[in-house]
């Protein structure tokens, strides 16, 4: 069982937000996990610029490290993203490579993960961030087990206090890859999006044939 951690603050080993996606990999890792923490800051991210090569080919026009770290995505159980609040909503890197992730997310190639959200601010925007970032998780098929927000209020022990909480999720996590984990209401929501995204793999069907391919053994298109 591998957990993916995806932390999108930019000031790295010094974030608090990275420091409560470390709970979450530590609870996890109690749960049995191999666990992995991904800076995205010391990664190269381009700004999509909605050129539509990843529709049509599958491959980005930009050389940089999206596509290895989708590949590590997709080598992994479960997935934690984590953001600071800037201005009530997530990082501007965090929010760009999420644009990057159009066609893995119109593919569902991360279907069947597990996944949760972790989010610090100084006082607001933190459940807003949580929300969004599960919004997210569904957008790629990911079932969401929960989130952990913290507001430090500029209290340098704030994120401490929630250790014990984010723990808990970590755990939570580990234990809906290796016992499953159900939640009607999300898959629902997933269906939904599926049906969405159905006509772009069908439109795309004569030039994306493995992708096509796969929702039809999947028995997403009939």
């Amino acid at each position: 069982m591998k957990i993916l951690a995806i932390h999108g603050s930019p000031r790295t080993i010094h974030s608090t937000t990275r420091r409560l996606a470390g709970f979450v990999l530590e609870g996890a890792a109690e749960g049995g996990a191999e666990t992995e923490m991904i800076d995205l800051a010391d990664y190269r991210v381009t700004p999509c610029t909605a050129c539509e090569a990843c529709s049509f080919t599958g491959t980005c026009v930009f050389g940089d490290d999206v596509p290895a770290l989708v590949t590590r995505m997709r080598e992994a159980d479960a997935i934690i993203l984590g953001s600071p609040v800037y201005i009530d909503n997530i990082s501007g890197q965090m929010k760009i490579f999420f644009d990057r992730l159009a066609d893995a997310i119109h593919y569902q190639v991360l279907a069947g993960k597990f996944g949760c959200a972790v989010a610090t601010t100084c006082e607001s925007g933190g459940d807003d961030a949580i929300s969004y970032l599960n919004h997210v998780l569904n957008y790629l098929g990911i079932i969401s087990v929960g989130g952990v927000g913290v507001a430090t209020a500029g209290r340098a022990d704030a994120v401490e206090e929630a250790g014990s909480a984010a723990r808990d999720l970590g755990r939570t996590l580990a234990a809906a890859v290796r016992d499953g984990y159900s939640d009607p209401a999300q898959e629902a929501i997933l269906a939904d999006n599926r049906s969405y995204f159905r006509a772009i793999v069908e439109e795309n069907r004569d030039f994306r044939t493995d992708g096509y391919e796969r929702w039809v053994r999947m028995g997403w298109i009939k």
